[in-house]
């Protein structure tokens, strides 16, 4: 049977409950009822030794006569609600303030002597005290203390007061009730608090289980509806992000398969209708030259569109290798520029040199550093303008050297900046231009930068031109 969270703080409560009802009705009770007893007799024995060493020992002098005795004794007795007795050593009652015609009158020698069968003072203990019915003398429990009586250091009796035990089992419910109340009302304001986590937390725990079920179904368009400033509130918005994020990646993904099979369609088509119309002659002998040079342009498009397929998904892993060593990065753009001579001839376009220093190294993997100079520059040759200047500068600031691809062209609109490191984006403006492109290079050059640990940035005005901005770890051979 699955038990949620409310069910086990409910049980855990009841449990709680059920404990303390049992400790405050065994241990608490056990411990109270022992106090009280000791309180009770410690005021019985403070009486007690009162008037053996005041009215007793005057008694016994022949300094008090009985009837005054008896009346001190009847007063104490009426005033602690108790029976007070005095005791002979071999255990006879000499007097009982409840009845003054039992005991002795040693001043006349008139004797009525009652005797406490078994009675042996050893048994009251240390603690000048016992329970019980006092060897037989009465019918229900009493507490009973002893103090010796001494009259010219010789022990001719005791004092011993008699409390029913009533009195003290009427303090120790009283005390008991009062505690039972007082958890009463503690369980009370837990139950309220129980109530409270249970709104508090219970509740949002319950939305984000129910909507990260739907989660797991692929529905991430559910949005968690938990705000608090605490970690149930931080987990709920984690949980909305990270479903934000997959329903994003998800449609990414549509998108990714959607662009892949568009641009894998279109030179396919254009190689399969070529070489059909070979085969059937459509194409005459004398024109099959100019077709075939199609196909290869289309083959080497989709070589290209697998290659880039092919890296891109290499660095998508987080295990991404990189081969990291000390290079000259001015040398490095002085040999990329060349391979770009006949292109640039072209449109009459011309490089400018910006560089610090004869040599300036850096540290990084120079086969994907030279793949980042390679898509940049590129793609600056295709979209400038005939007859202008691409502008490639580095400079060192705080340990970090700045490589700058500049062209003078077409520019990109500012609503697309942010999408232009999009695998297969293509802007609008670019469209007409980029023949050969994949809408790859961007996302593969920002790949490579991140694998390294740096930024790149991108500052473009629509109709002017655009900047290239990425940044690597400076040598410390420059040191």
């Amino acid at each position: 049977m699955k038990h949620t969270i409310y069910t086990k703080l409910l049980i855990s409560y009841l449990i709680y409950g059920v404990i303390a009802f049992f400790i405050i009705c065994t241990f608490t009770q056990h411990l109270t009822t022992d106090y009280i007893e000791k309180q009770e007799a410690s005021n019985l024995y403070r009486e007690a030794s009162i008037i053996a060493g005041d009215y007793a020992a005057e008694y016994f002098d022949s300094s008090m006569s009985l009837s005054d005795f008896q009346n001190h004794m009847k007063i104490v007795a009426d005033y602690m609600d108790a029976k007070v007795w005095v005791v002979s050593p071999d255990g006879e009652l000499l007097m009982d303030s409840d009845d003054p015609s039992i005991g002795i009158d040693i001043q006349n020698d008139s004797s009525k002597p009652v005797v406490i069968n078994g009675f042996d003072v050893t048994d009251f203990g240390s603690n000048n005290y016992m329970i019980g019915d006092f060897y037989g003398s009465f019918k229900h429990k009493m507490l009973s203390v002893f103090s010796p009586v001494n009259v010219s250091y010789q022990n001719i009796g005791y004092i011993v007061i008699h409390k029913t035990m009533s009195h003290i089992t009427a303090g120790v419910n009283g005390f008991m009730n009062i505690s039972f109340y007082t958890v009463a009302l503690i369980f009370a304001f837990a139950f309220v608090l129980l109530f409270m986590m249970s709104r508090s937390i219970y509740r949002p725990i319950s939305k984000i289980t129910k909507t990260a079920k739907k989660y797991a179904k692929g529905d991430f368009t559910a949005q968690i509806d938990v705000h608090s400033n605490d970690e149930i509130g931080y987990l709920a918005n984690t949980l909305n992000y990270m479903a934000t994020e997959l329903d994003t990646l998800e449609e990414d993904q549509r998108k990714f398969v959607s662009n892949v099979s568009h641009d894998f369609r279109s030179p396919l088509t254009s190689i399969k209708g070529y070489v059909e119309a070979m085969l059937d002659g459509t194409i005459p002998v004398e024109m099959q030259d100019k077709y075939l040079n199609i196909i290869l342009f289309e083959t080497e498009r989709l070589n290209k569109l697998t290659k880039s397929l092919i890296d891109l998904n290499q660095f998508g892993h987080h295990g991404i290798h990189l081969d990291i060593a000390d290079f000259d990065i001015n040398t490095m753009i002085r040999t990329t520029i060349l391979t770009f001579e006949g292109k640039c001839s072209e449109k009459g376009l011309s490089f400018d040199l910006l560089l610090t220093g004869k040599e300036l190294f850096v540290r990084g993997d120079m086969v994907k550093i030279q793949q980042i100079l390679y898509n940049l520059i590129d793609n600056a040759v295709k979209f400038s303008n005939n007859d202008s200047s691409i502008k490639i500068e580095t400079s060192i600031r705080n340990e970090k050297v700045f490589i700058s691809v500049k062209d003078h062209g077409i520019g990109i609109p500012k609503d697309s900046l942010s999408k232009i490191w999009e695998r297969f984006y293509k802007s609008d403006l670019s469209r007409g231009k980029d023949k050969r492109g994949t809408g790859l290079g961007l996302s593969i050059v920002k790949e490579i930068v991140q694998a390294h640990g740096e930024n790149i940035n991108v500052i473009s005005t629509e109709g002017v031109g655009t900047e290239f901005i990425f940044t690597l770890p400076l040598s410390k051979k420059e040191g």
